[in-house]
């Protein structure tokens, strides 16, 4: 099988089924906005792993996250009355416990939050504060597409946990590494 089908020339692609959608409709914006999100994760699991001292637990709940996304993927690909939904894994309350169970891991292991921080530090803490700002825009796409279109509510309320772990893990990377994140300082007023 050729990987390019031409079906798509036309601005429409299939979603998970015999469905055919515009290719700018909002339920193809919010899953390509997750394989996005899913695409910085692996940058961030590229500089762990080339890391001096990679990270093991980072690395593991990346590659976590990475799998949860394709999952979130399909969840997003396929239509709620769908006949295919039988074939995925939808996300659920369980998956969202777990996210919230990784942040209060990551949450334990560096400072009290006092102060919005300059995304960035090492590599791979950059990396994940560009996949934070992107789950948020995951988000955003779910929720527009929620105004058209019936979706797994988990499927939003994921992504919004998500966009916290990622936010925490960038924290952690930098503490991990030794490095002292960068505040900001509110402009004084004149």
């Amino acid at each position: 099988m050729k990987l390019y089908t031409k079906t798509g020339d036309k601005g429409q692609t299939g979603l998970y089924g015999a469905d055919r959608v515009s290719k700018a409709h909002p339920r193809v914006e919010a899953y390509g906005t997750v394989d996005e999100l899913n695409s910085l994760l692996g940058l961030a699991r590229a500089h762990n792993s080339r890391s001096h001292a990679p990270d093991a637990e980072l690395g593991g709940t990346l590659e976590y996250l990475q799998n949860a996304l394709f999952d979130l993927g399909a969840d997003l690909a396929t239509r709620q009355d769908s006949p295919y939904s039988k074939n995925i894994a939808r996300l659920d309350e369980a998956d969202v416990a777990r996210l919230e169970t990784l942040i209060d891991g990551y949450q334990a292991g560096v400072p009290p939050f006092t102060h919005f921080v300059h995304p960035g530090g090492t590599p791979t803490s950059a990396s994940l504060h560009v996949a934070r700002s992107v789950a948020r825009r995951a988000e955003r796409e779910v929720i527009r597409l929620s105004e058209v279109e019936e979706v797994n509510l988990q499927a939003q309320i994921y992504l919004n946990r998500l966009s916290d772990l990622l936010f925490i893990m960038a924290r952690a990377a930098n503490v991990r590494t030794g490095l002292v994140e960068e505040e900001w300082h509110v402009k004084k007023r004149r």
